[in-house]
């Protein structure tokens, strides 16, 4: 595919979303970076929440967090680009030690990957002992190196079942833990909160204080509002929103489900409550469905990941992802035993009563 062609593919999918001399840019740049990746034979993966010329131009693959583990899992590719922010990243590397991995952004965190340390997981688990400890892919290597198994919002619920334990430890996402908590029928306390825990408390899943930046900002005022103005319209929620704007939600899921509900339902206006951008993905993808975009809210670390950084990633074999290798391995068992659980379709709640 060359830059006309480039362009004419996101002027068909993006003109309505994207202004056309942008397209022109980005068009020059993806043809570009296209090239190069045949040329080192590189592999590259974008999440779902990329800007929309990303997101459909240079990408061999998109999808959730856990889609993309397990394109980074089977891929043969020498070089993996990933374009999400640095735990995926790192999750890649930890996947396939013996390959490049690079992210295109020289930091691209996470508030949610930087609410726990190392250290808070082994204090959590002498705190109680024998607990197994189910952490979120939205964490650093060294916590996924201390935990039993990771999930992703996709198949918590199936993750937390499959340890057949009547306790277990859920890190870090307060939101999630509290949905997943919900979902399960277990009662939840906070020690992070409530420092000094009664052992006679009743309580079946242990959780943390972390919450996703872009996530905490949504409001149940959000949803009143958008169904005032908009009548009839579909809203749905990740997971990582509270309880009770997913409560208020038509559908809750992970990013991938929220793409297939869109596809496979009849609704024509949809609004998400997650990351912006994807509405413009999916709006992409399915030009007879209008995306209500009351939303504004960017996350600022995939905001960090551009074309222009993509390009330069493979240009300069810049910004590599590194795992010691000790952690390496104890991290590597804990991915893999989520990769057997599953994706196990959307989260419980598909639609309200």
């Amino acid at each position: 595919m060359n830059t006309i062609s480039t362009y004419e593919m996101l002027k068909e999918k993006l003109g309505e979303i994207v202004p056309d001399f942008e397209l022109q840019a980005k068009a020059e740049l993806a043809d570009e970076i296209n090239t190069l990746k045949k040329q080192c034979n590189a592999v590259i993966l974008g999440h779902n929440y990329m800007e929309p010329a990303l997101f459909n131009s240079v990408p061999d693959f998109v999808g959730d967090s856990l889609e993309l583990s397990r394109k980074a899992a089977e891929t043969d590719a020498d070089i993996i680009i990933f374009c999400g922010v640095r735990f995926m990243a790192e999750t890649a590397k930890i996947l396939n030690p013996e390959k490049t991995v690079l992210l295109p952004a020289k930091i691209a965190g996470c508030s949610l990957a930087a609410s726990i340390t190392a250290a808070d997981v082994r204090k959590l688990k002498e705190q109680f002992p024998g607990v197994p400890v189910v952490t979120y892919i939205n964490t650093y290597a060294d916590v996924k190196a201390e935990c039993d198994i990771c999930c992703t919002s996709g198949n918590a619920k199936a993750v937390v079942e499959s340890l057949g334990t009547e306790t277990v430890i859920f890190l870090p996402d307060e939101y999630l833990a509290r949905n997943v908590a919900i979902e399960t029928g277990k009662h939840i306390i906070f020690p992070t909160k409530t420092p000094k825990v009664d052992s006679d408390l009743d309580y079946q899943m242990i959780g943390w204080h972390g919450k996703c930046e872009v996530h905490d900002q949504f409001k149940l005022e959000d949803i009143e509002n958008a169904r005032k103005q908009f009548p009839g319209v579909v809203i749905l929620a990740h997971p990582e929103c509270s309880p009770e704007i997913c409560e208020a939600c038509d559908f809750t899921g992970s990013t991938s489900a929220m793409v297939n509900y869109v596809k496979d339902n009849e609704a024509s206006h949809y609004m998400l409550m997650t990351e912006c951008s994807m509405a413009d993905n999916i709006a992409s993808e399915n030009p007879d469905k209008e995306m209500v975009r009351i939303c504004s809210i960017r996350c600022p670390h995939m905001n960090e990941i551009t074309l222009e950084e993509t390009r330069d990633a493979l240009l300069y074999t810049q910004y590599q992802i590194e795992v010691p290798e000790d952690i390496r391995v104890r991290a590597r068992k804990s991915v893999d035993r989520m990769l057997e659980i599953g994706p196990s379709g959307a989260f419980t709640k598909i639609t309200k009563s």
